[in-house]
């Protein structure tokens, strides 16, 4: 989540580009094991990157998008039912680094081939047919603020920075993995000679769980890494000295080409995943849907035109995203100069914790600014707080993310789910019961 209330993203320009020319790769898919092709081909500005299954009967397209991510489990996937595309990463991030914005991509199965396990066979492709500029001005998500986003044991963290830039730590109790640190500014060049053929990896009692769930079934030696119990990092031929966070770096490139847009920042991942690079491209892709202005949906102004609370009682100072009758996140700057700091605890000042729900249910009858008609006309009025956790203190100069979800609705009384977070890291989070109610 973004460090503080100021916009973290603002979209750029630049020209888009496409391929010269088409071209082709063949091999089985590494989750399916069957036989799979794909051609890559140009395609018209603001096209995107779409794919394209040619052995449905109705060829159905199915765009690079994260909104449209159902599966992140081992492989990411896009779509739904039996029209989706597994295991895209590796094809996807060497069309990031090199920058190419609209392509469509004909599949004849349900992965794109896995080839060596790694995307050097995708550089190559894209190299034999050459880029081509567009005239029309590509979509670049800027990063200004500091983003953090959390999602279970990953962790990342996006600066500001001129060009694009991955940063990963791995953490795997292996002989041959431990931890593993790696850096690379991302371009083409710099991608296929630093991170592209770098391949994936897994350990060797995975392999039967995973194909009994229809994983891995065209997992080898020839495009996997697999390790046993004992096997060390001597044992193997590696293709860099640590191979394996360098191959987490490509997944965590590809898994962001789904955003929609070029990104301009550094990304830092700390033990990344398909699942948290997944979340942290949804967190962009909204961050680039606030549009030119980039601002929040509402100011203290806004906010105070909807809530009764007043300073110095009003814990919000912005909502910075909303989805009608689904989800809100909203923020608060903590100052030493909060009133409640002279008391709580003189020398040592800490946030109570009631305040932190509180401020946490004032974003929650945010969630029902539609429900309220004109503002003024009622009021929000909370029933119960079940289920409350405490995780970590919040000092003055933290800035309180709330993330308040709908959860249930009856007639005029809603259920909502709340986590409050400051830099990414929980500290607050609880299930809430509200009426409302004229005022």
């Amino acid at each position: 989540m973004s460090k503080d209330d100021s916009t973290p993203a603002t979209p750029s320009s630049d020209s888009q580009q496409t391929l010269k020319s088409a071209f082709s790769m063949e091999g089985s898919g590494l989750h399916s094991g069957a036989p799979a092709s794909a051609r890559v081909k140009p395609a018209a500005p603001d096209s995107g990157i779409v794919f394209r299954r040619v052995d449905l009967d109705d060829q159905p397209t199915i765009a690079a998008d994260a909104r449209l991510v159902s599966g992140v489990e081992w492989e990411t996937v896009i779509g739904e039912g039996e029209r989706v595309v597994r295991t895209v990463e590796h094809l996807l991030a060497a069309l990031a680094a090199h920058r190419l914005d609209n392509l469509e991509i004909e599949l004849d199965g349900s992965e794109p081939p896995a080839l060596d396990g790694s995307a050097a066979g995708w550089c190559r492709g894209i190299h034999e047919a050459g880029i081509e500029g567009q005239d029309t001005a590509a979509p670049v998500i800027k990063v200004t603020e500091t983003i953090t986003v959390t999602e279970g044991a990953s962790r990342y963290v996006v600066l500001p920075h001129d060009g694009f830039r991955v940063s990963a730590r791995i953490e795997f109790d292996h002989p041959a993995i431990g931890e593993e640190y790696a850096s690379e500014e991302i371009t083409g060049p710099r991608f296929c000679e630093r991170l592209a053929s770098a391949r994936t990896f897994g350990l060797q009692e995975w392999a039967a769980p995973l194909r009994e769930r229809g994983l891995a079934r065209g997992s080898r030696p020839d495009n996997t890494i697999i390790l046993s119990d004992d096997t060390r990092a001597e044992d193997l031929d590696l293709r860099f000295a640590d191979e394996f966070v360098r191959h987490k770096m490509v997944d965590v490139i590809g898994d962001l080409a789904l955003v929609g847009a070029r990104l301009q920042g550094h990304v830092i991942a700390e033990r990344p995943s398909h699942r948290g690079n997944v979340a942290l491209a949804r967190r962009l892709q909204r961050l680039r849907d606030r549009g030119p202005g980039g601002g929040p949906v509402l100011d203290v102004e806004g906010i105070m035109e909807h809530l009764p609370h007043r300073q110095p009682f009003l814990l919000v100072d912005r909502v910075l995203e909303f989805e009608p009758r689904r989800r809100v996140l909203a923020s608060k700057n903590v100052t030493i100069n909060e009133p409640f700091f002279a008391g709580h605890f003189p020398g040592h000042p800490i946030m109570p914790g009631v305040l932190i729900i509180e401020g946490m249910a004032q974003a929650g009858g945010l969630l029902l600014m539609d429900e309220l008609g004109e503002p003024g006309s009622k009021v929000v009025y909370f029933m119960a707080l079940d289920d409350v956790r405490f995780r970590r203190p919040v000092r003055p100069g933290d800035t309180l993310e709330y993330e308040v979800e709908l959860v249930q609705v009856r007639g005029s009384v809603f259920r909502m789910r709340g986590v409050s977070r400051v830099e990414g890291q929980v500290v607050a989070e609880g299930s809430m019961m509200a009426k409302l109610v004229d005022r």
